[in-house]
């Protein structure tokens, strides 16, 4: 599929003077077409950098947000990434074009069979799926390289920072108001983890269990 290439130059610009400057994350970025993950009604404005509305009043994340938190993420080309809340499958899509594998994990059924249908339709095969708690990881997949949650946890991920392997980082929402702080945990050589705080942000919460159809 032919991008927009204007608008997503612009849009690649824009970032780049934001600070995400890794070239690789915006490779990868220029490389997914955010249209194929947007609703129809919002198309026109799929290059902008703004996040927008998606089905079980969750929303497919700001750009600037989702390389900031690619870029916080470090992932290389063997790595094996753990994502936290598919959504609309646009932040799988683009860590697909950096890691060896992408395990993703959403509450919502419905939207992770959308998801499911644009990363095939884009011939990504190297995400894999699971409709469940995003709370709990992926425990039989454990360790993982990295970890990326793209909802906010009331506290520290403690549960998912068991899953990393030593060294390992995990970036993350985190705070129980409509403004969270993005934090980013690097695994040390004693098996703690120092935290840096990285960014105010604006995600939906973390929720335990999984979603019926229609439900919040």
């Amino acid at each position: 599929m032919k991008l927009n290439d204007d608008r997503a130059g612009r849009l690649i610009l824009g970032l780049r003077q934001q600070g995400v400057t890794d070239p690789k994350v915006l490779a990868a970025m220029e490389s997914i077409d955010r249209a194929v993950f947007v609703h129809e009604k919002f198309l026109d404005q799929a290059w902008e950098d703004q996040a927008l509305p998606i089905d079980c009043a969750q929303t497919i994340s700001q750009p600037y947000i989702v390389g900031l938190m690619t870029q916080a993420l470090d992932v290389q080309p063997r790595h094996r990434v753990l994502e936290i809340g598919t959504g609309s499958g646009y932040q799988a899509a683009v860590l697909s074009r950096l890691a060896r594998y992408v395990y993703s994990i959403e509450r919502y059924r419905s939207l992770l069979t959308e998801a499911e249908t644009r990363l095939k339709d884009l011939k990504i095969d190297n995400v894999i799926t699971r409709h469940g708690d995003g709370n709990l990881g992926w425990p039989e997949q454990a360790p993982f390289d990295r970890i990326m949650v793209t909802a906010a946890a009331p506290g520290e991920p403690t549960e998912l920072l068991h899953q990393l392997k030593p060294g390992g980082i995990l970036v993350c929402p985190v705070g129980r108001s409509s403004v969270q702080m993005l934090h980013r945990y690097v695994g040390q050589p004693d098996g703690s983890f120092r935290r840096e705080s990285l960014s105010e942000v604006r995600f939906v919460p973390l929720v335990e269990g999984t979603a019926k159809e229609g439900q919040g």
